[in-house]
């Protein structure tokens, strides 16, 4: 296993240099991506902070640069970027094993959790228990992710042309309501000429906000070769065999059962969304329950939220909310089989069509992305996208802290500004003293994030048995 030793900094000259880690294999890398899997509570910004603390500060297996290199492309790919970037440094640490073992890690415990809430969901409905457990849970997550934005900042937005980035990127995105795809297009043109110029701010690496930076030497330093090139060979090999393990099912369900049975509607409308979720779960959540709701039958209203607060405090990746929504369309449309075996098939095959294609985006795109490190025009056209990201995970934790502290909100719309403002009256007092009891102790107290979450959660059941929420 890599030997962890402490970490030296460029503001303490003085500090011993690191011992280099030593050669990990896959069966020892396995713990501890089970242990990111199991930490990887509050979205991709949470998530994301975990991965680098582990990685990049702990084990140092990776370097800044080159984690966030990896960062950079998986905010550009459709699907849940922590889950990718997990599988992107699999791949580069043991190849597709290794992308296979660290991206399939990452899901398995939301998978397990999620498919439990949906049995006790659709056999007890929403469970007071299991409500103020949650109640409790979101409050410690919003401060999670409070300090996850922080942590990412820092070492994203290097100077105040990234700064501006990310601020523009979050008006734009919170008052503006401009797709994610075009903030990413446009960061990513800027970034691109900048670059291409030369100029310093749009440089990858360097120093973070907060002036630190990890040093060296990395298991995956900054000119380590990846495990496989970009070979054509290789990419032919990738695109069929992820290709058909992600579409063959799909085909085998509507030859066996037409394209009017549920499951074919789960494989088919889940296979799409995986094309187009670019931005992280938010963005496609409220097509997804309009299509869910209003389209198929599946929800009824309201209970797409019930889905996110169970994806929201239970680890892995908030896309993980759709296996709630297939298991509830074949739990309600089972056919000829029994009602939970139907919803359990269901939850599980919207799962398989949902994370598949991560696994194909990166072992075909990977080599060609890592060739190409060292081209200073993507370089900076990735380090813009990654400034522009800050600001979208920003505006996330705002509609997260909007929707956990108050319980109602209304639109406000003035020419093209258009976004959510609290009603004040519906300000939940216990949940803005649980989140800023769970901000206190992150931030004040420097308490883990483990503690925090079951701290929380146990207040948030107190709190239920006392008919306080």
């Amino acid at each position: 296993m890599a030997a962890t030793a402490r970490i030296q900094t460029v503001t303490d000259p003085g500090a011993a240099v690191p011992e280099a880690p030593l050669p990990v294999t896959l069966a020892e890398a396995v713990p501890v991506w089970a242990r990111i899997a199991a930490l990887s509570f509050g979205g991709p910004a949470g998530q994301i902070a975990i991965m680098h603390r582990i990685l990049v500060e702990e084990k140092r297996w990776i370097s800044e640069n080159r984690f966030l290199h990896a960062l950079n492309f998986c905010t550009l790919l459709p699907g849940p970027e922590a889950q990718q970037l997990a599988t992107y440094v699999g791949w580069l640490m043991h190849g597709p094993r290794g992308g296979l073992v660290a991206g399939g890690l990452f899901v398995l415990p939301g998978v397990v959790a999620i498919m439990a809430l949906s049995w006790v969901y659709a056999l007890y409905g929403n469970v007071g228990f299991i409500a103020g457990l949650f109640f409790g849970l979101k409050a410690a997550v919003l401060a999670i992710v409070l300090q996850a934005v922080i942590r990412i900042g820092k070492r994203a937005l290097k100077g105040p042309v990234m700064l501006g980035l990310a601020a523009a990127a979050f008006v734009a995105i919170f008052f503006l309501n401009v797709p994610f795809p075009l903030i990413v297009l446009t960061a990513g043109v800027i970034g691109y000429f900048g670059g291409r110029a030369g100029l310093p701010q749009f440089k990858a690496g360097g120093h973070g906000a907060g002036g630190k930076v990890v040093e060296g030497p990395f298991l995956l330093d900054d000119h380590e070769l990846p495990q496989e090139r970009a070979a054509a060979g290789h990419t032919l090999r990738m695109l069929l065999t992820w290709g058909a393990i992600w579409l063959v099912p799909v085909a085998a369900l509507l030859l066996a059962l037409g394209p009017d049975d549920v499951f074919s509607h789960i494989a088919v409308f889940f296979s799409k969304m995986a094309m187009v979720t670019f931005g992280g779960a938010y963005a496609v959540l409220s097509y997804v329950a309009q299509q869910a709701v209003e389209h198929y039958g599946w929800l009824k209203p309201g209970e797409m939220l019930d889905g996110l607060g169970m994806a929201e405090t239970t680890p892995g990746p908030l896309i993980m909310v759709t296996q709630f929504v297939g298991f509830m369309a074949a739990f309600r449309n089972p056919g000829a089989l029994p009602p939970l075996l139907a919803g359990t098939l269901g939850g599980l095959l919207t799962t398989w069509v949902t994370f598949a294609p991560c696994f194909l985006w990166i072992f075909v795109g990977a080599p060609y992305v890592e060739r190409l490190r060292g081209n200073r025009a993507l370089a900076g056209a990735l380090s813009a996208i990654t400034a522009a990201v800050v600001g979208v995970i920003l505006n996330l934790a705002v509609w997260f802290a909007l929707h956990t502290i108050f319980a109602e909100t209304r639109p406000f719309a003035a020419g093209p500004i258009r976004f959510d403002v609290p009603i004040l009256s519906s300000l939940n007092p216990w949940a803005l003293a649980l989140a800023a009891a769970a901000v206190l102790a992150v931030f004040r107290f420097k308490v883990g994030m483990v503690q925090t979450l079951a701290a929380c959660a146990a207040a948030g059941v107190v709190l239920h048995f006392a008919g306080l929420v």
